[in-house]
């Protein structure tokens, strides 16, 4: 599966769904409408679900996470020219005032390195960012 059949890259706010007692439907829905094979994480998403689950055990979650989410789609790793990207970001969110945090930014510099859309509940923080393409799943 290669990055030019992708089109979506799921925030964490998307990716971890299933592991919530009651999910937003509408995102569930997307997620399938869209398919498994359109849609990526950023290793940076993969990090902070497990760090997640780590911080707050859970039998339930964990085993959600193994079966339903762990190698269900594609992990982007980290580049230097992610980082190059991530870089320009910030100096910019700086210029403007507009800071957001960096493992946030870390993930809208993967979307847009890779021409991505940005699947996101987290629109407050990445309507700020220039150039990036993002989407509401929960609409």
């Amino acid at each position: 599966m290669g990055i030019f059949r992708m089109k979506y890259l799921l925030d964490t706010s998307i990716y971890s769904q299933p592991l919530r007692r009651k999910p937003e439907q509408n995102v569930l829905a997307h997620w399938a409408f869209a398919d498994d094979s359109s849609c990526c994480i950023s290793v940076v998403t993969k990090a902070e679900v497990e760090w997640g689950l780590l911080k707050a055990p859970s039998k339930w979650r964990d085993k959600q996470y193994r079966e339903v989410l762990l190698n269900r789609v594609q992990i982007l790793q980290s580049t230097q020219e992610i980082w190059d990207v991530f870089s320009q970001m910030k100096a910019r969110q700086l210029q403007t005032g507009q800071p957001i945090g960096d493992l946030d930014l870390l993930i809208a510099a993967t979307a847009r390195h890779h021409g991505l859309q940005l699947a996101t509940l987290n629109v407050r923080d990445f309507r700020r960012i220039e150039g990036l393409s993002w989407v509401d799943w929960s609409k």
